[in-house]
């Protein structure tokens, strides 16, 4: 029987344990509940002090960019841009719900140019993305989508239309796969 659950570095859990020592990181990323500590520290150099995404509540890596930070609503569990070479462009706000996971190379795109005036951004509907989300690999997520809870969009797929709850989906223009199970792991809702 092969061993489905792999284990976390001794490392992250001697951080989490010292979360006492830590408590003020909180202070920094106000939206960072349920992200672990070890994560907050490895990104507080280049976030917080170099201001690589400074203006960011909550923890990004460094290689990751995002555009109006502020009109990104998050919900608990959630980090979009933590890992790397993401792309996050606001302008049209995005809401994301509890524990989203998104992997490198993801992209969510709010607003398109115009296109008879490419000075101009198109004002559109804000993509919302449900509860337990997984969006794969150098996903791209396009304006005025909807993603339901419980979903997983696999690696480099480009979601042009909504995705209903409860469903795999994937592929260039992305579809929906298979019907998918319900979530069995914490409820981050709750923190």
């Amino acid at each position: 029987m092969s061993k489905s659950i792999i284990e976390k570095p001794r490392i992250v859990f001697f951080l989490d344990r010292l979360g006492i020592i830590f408590f003020w990181l909180r202070w920094v990323y106000p939206k960072s509940k349920g992200i672990g500590f070890a994560y907050l520290l490895y990104v507080f150099l280049p976030q917080k002090i170099l201001r690589i995404n400074g203006k960011a509540k909550w923890p990004m890596h460094f290689t990751s960019r995002v555009i109006c930070p502020n009109n990104v609503e998050l919900g608990n569990h959630s980090a979009p841009g933590l890992n790397s070479c993401c792309y996050i462009q606001a302008k049209n706000k995005i809401r994301i719900g509890h524990n989203f996971r998104m992997g490198p190379g993801v992209g969510l795109i709010s607003a398109n140019h115009d296109s008879s005036n490419y000075d101009v951004w198109k004002i559109d509907e804000p993509i919302i993305i449900g509860d337990n989300v997984w969006l794969g690999m150098n996903t791209v997520v396009l304006p005025g989508i909807k993603i339901g809870d419980n979903v997983i969009v696999a690696a480099n797929s480009v979601v042009t239309m909504s995705i209903p709850s409860n469903v795999v989906a994937g592929g260039n223009p992305c579809r929906i796969i298979k019907q998918k199970q319900p979530y069995k792991g914490f409820d981050y809702s709750r923190l």
